[in-house]
């Protein structure tokens, strides 16, 4: 199954998704995150073109590790640059393998430079336990055969 099938079936909306500039603050990054209960924002320049990733991880690990704090950081400072993307038209198979080896959770949806989207592991094992659950309930209301020996 490709990625647009599986956001056009769960109601995915460009429209909703949420980003933060380089030169915004961290904090501001960190209230995004809060208030739209998400575990990664896609970074993005004046004309919406991906230019990195920030996460929560990247927060705890490159700003609160060792006692440090947030209040100077912009999110150009602590954001991963090498971002991991997958377009429409890739299968899911492909941004689950790409997420599990890069050991990342979240991967911005791209088209050409263009952030369109954001899914997470979470999103695409949601979307496949449902299915899975649908099958399982079509499959019981098959009338069983016969087994012959």
């Amino acid at each position: 199954m490709k990625i647009r099938d599986m956001l056009k079936a769960t109601g995915f909306k460009s429209q909703s998704l949420i980003t933060v500039g380089a030169d915004e603050f961290v904090s501001a990054a960190i209230q995004k995150l809060i208030q739209h209960d998400k575990g990664a924002l896609p970074v993005t320049n004046e004309k919406d073109e991906l230019i990195g990733i920030i996460t929560e991880r990247d927060i705890v690990r490159k700003c609160l590790a060792r006692g440090g704090n947030c209040d100077d950081k912009k999110v150009g400072d602590i954001m991963t640059h090498e971002v991991a993307i997958a377009s429409m038209e890739d299968d899911l198979d492909y941004a689950i393998n790409t997420m599990r080896n890069k050991k990342i959770r979240h991967i911005p949806i791209a088209d050409g430079k263009k952030v369109v989207g954001m899914i997470s592991m979470r999103d695409i094992l949601g979307f496949q336990y449902e299915e899975t659950k649908a099958e399982i309930k079509y499959i019981k209301l098959m009338p069983q055969r016969p087994v012959f020996k």
